[in-house]
């Protein structure tokens, strides 16, 4: 009797200690996956290029952002992710690199105007119809130097007003159109809410806000977790993040915590001065100090 009881003991300890480590081991794993890294095949010089693939990898990233194409007078984008072999060759290279492919930007827009260009309608449902053959659930839109709200308030309408076209042709395809503006966050949530889109959020840049003197967790906790989609989690160029002066990303991650965000962190500058063409150096190193801070186990 005595010998069955110890055994039944045992048998409970060995039980429980295999939950403990078994919800170690899960908490472990959503901790680390709570968090990832990309980078941006322009960014790393490989716009639209397969290679930015295992470039991607060898920096030390879990996904990439693919750009477009350039926009130049054309009626849409310079897509080559239009053609369904190119588009298969890039799904098979990240599935077997274990790397995923976060968003697909509009970086045309930056030096083009959303609000006057006329085939808008078409650039957009491009980009809407190259995420879904790529099942990809976020697609970015910078409203650029063109569409800044600050300089040119006179914009806002018919910004408003093409951002819920845009909203209604994202919710058909089933993806998130993140923006990024030239607002601080009050004025961005105002403009969301004035959009009033579901599939119309921000997608946040840490260095609109240092740029501009904000502080970068109070314009984090305005927006709040529901209204940001990704993070763009750069400075300005100059020095890597691990030696800019003008962001703790230690205390952004306790902010980002507390607001119980989750989701892609985005490398898309903080290249050193000294070398700002040596994509290697700059973006491995931004990975992987990103990582020691969001990924730590």
């Amino acid at each position: 009797m005595e010998q069955n009881r110890r055994k039944f003991i045992g048998n409970v300890t060995l039980l429980t200690g295999a939950l403990v480590l078994s919800n170690q081991w899960l908490m472990a794993a959503e901790k680390q996956d709570r968090y990832k890294v990309a980078v941006i095949d322009l960014m790393i010089l490989k716009r639209q290029k397969l290679s930015a693939l295992p470039l991607a990898k060898e920096i030390g990233a879990d996904g990439l952002e693919i750009d477009m194409g350039g926009l130049g007078n054309r009626e849409t984008f310079d897509n080559k992710l239009s053609d369904p072999k190119i588009r298969q060759e890039y799904l098979d290279q990240a599935k077997s690199l274990n790397l995923e492919i976060c968003s697909l930007a509009m970086t045309g827009f930056y030096a083009q105007s959303f609000a006057t260009r006329p085939t808008y309608q078409k650039m957009i449902q491009d980009c809407l119809d190259t995420a879904n053959a790529m099942h990809v659930k976020v697609v970015f839109l910078p409203l650029g130097v063109q569409g800044d709200l600050v300089k040119n308030p006179e914009l806002r309408a018919p910004i408003i007003e093409r951002l819920k076209v845009a909203g209604k042709l994202a919710s058909k395809a089933g993806v998130v159109i993140g923006i990024e503006t030239a607002l601080d966050a009050a004025g961005e949530l105002k403009l969301l809410k004035d959009v009033g889109s579901k599939q119309v959020k921000s997608y946040f840049n840490f260095s609109n806000a240092i740029k501009n003197g904000r502080d970068l967790h109070q314009e984090l906790r305005v927006l709040g977790r529901k209204n940001i989609v990704q993070i763009h989690a750069t400075n300005e160029d100059g020095v890597w993040l691990e030696n800019d002066q003008k962001i703790n990303l230690k205390k952004v991650k306790v902010t980002l915590d507390e607001m119980g965000w989750s989701g892609w962190l985005v490398v898309e500058r903080s290249r050193d001065a000294a070398q700002p063409t040596n994509v290697k150096y700059n973006f491995s190193a931004n990975t992987k100090y990103l990582k020691s801070i969001f990924q730590l186990l």
